[in-house]
């Protein structure tokens, strides 16, 4: 538990990885305000103060959260649609988001990033891993991770936490696992897979949210680190286990789809950073 709860700021508490970010904050201690969009159907952990908002809207107004110490930035539009044009168009308002919650008082934004800003990459990932990304998603994201270093005062400390390979709580997804209960929903019993040889590092997305909660408390660490395992898998052992262990009454069709050539036979995040945060509590 942090040892001095505040006021944490979470923006995109209403998508997929969210909710458990707020829950996790609000079991360290911290009052939590979950910004989700106008209208949005999700539900708020109670613990949280629950605030409607168009976030990137050029007429918002950071003050609408109140006197934060800390700001979670989760809020991406079409983070599972790679090349949604979405991503540049947005890039500028991402910017001046965070460089006004800078500006209103916010020391500590933790910024949620990808493994795709690295593009194609064989090994582990570390924070001195060249970029190179392949697709829109990655490159705003990377283009956003190199500018806020230079735009932000010395009074905000930043975290860049790279994310891998999510699932849990699946049916909120967008994954394949998700994908995978609605083809058995829908009375289907092949579902038409890759060579499924790729490595990925796969973290639960209760883990992650506990990860991203840490890392709000340990101010002292900045700069790009990966919130992840540490531990690559092929993704048909994950893909096969998540069929046995749901008893689910269907079969991978492999070879169907071609892999996507800007994933690597292997890459997964080096997890040295995020264990140390974890270990003190």
């Amino acid at each position: 538990m942090t040892e001095s709860p505040s006021r944490v700021v979470v923006t995109g508490a209403g998508g997929y990885l969210g909710p458990h970010v707020v829950a996790a904050l609000a079991d360290r201690g911290h009052e939590v305000v979950a910004v989700v969009r106008p209208g949005s159907q999700s539900e708020t952990d109670p613990r949280a103060i629950r605030l409607e908002a168009d976030i990137l809207a050029p007429d918002f107004d950071v003050d609408a959260w109140g006197d934060a110490r800390s700001l979670v930035h989760l809020a991406w539009k079409d983070g599972f649609v790679h090349n949604s044009p979405a991503h540049m168009s947005q890039l500028s308002a991402h910017y001046r988001l965070l460089t006004e919650a800078a500006a209103a008082g916010v020391t500590r934004i933790v910024a949620l990033g990808t493994m795709h800003e690295v593009g194609y990459w064989e090994g582990a990932i570390t924070a001195e891993t060249p970029t190179n990304p392949k697709s829109l998603y990655g490159i705003a994201k990377d283009a956003l991770r190199r500018a806020l270093p230079l735009a932000l005062p010395d009074t905000v400390s930043l975290a860049w936490a790279r994310a891998y390979y999510i699932y849990g709580d699946d049916r909120r997804s967008n994954s394949i696992f998700r994908k995978l209960l609605e083809a058995v929903d829908a009375g289907k019993t092949v579902f038409p897979f890759t060579s499924g040889k790729n490595l990925f590092d796969f973290i639960r997305v209760e883990e992650l949210g506990r990860q991203l909660a840490a890392l709000t408390d340990a101010e002292d660490v900045t700069g790009t680190l990966n919130c992840s395992t540490g531990v690559p898998l092929p993704l048909a052992d994950q893909v096969e286990s998540f069929i046995a262990e749901n008893a689910l009454p269907i079969a991978l069709e492999y070879g169907a789809f071609p892999d996507r050539p800007y994933d690597s036979p292997g890459v997964w995040g080096d997890s040295a950073v995020i264990r140390e945060v974890m270990a003190r509590g």
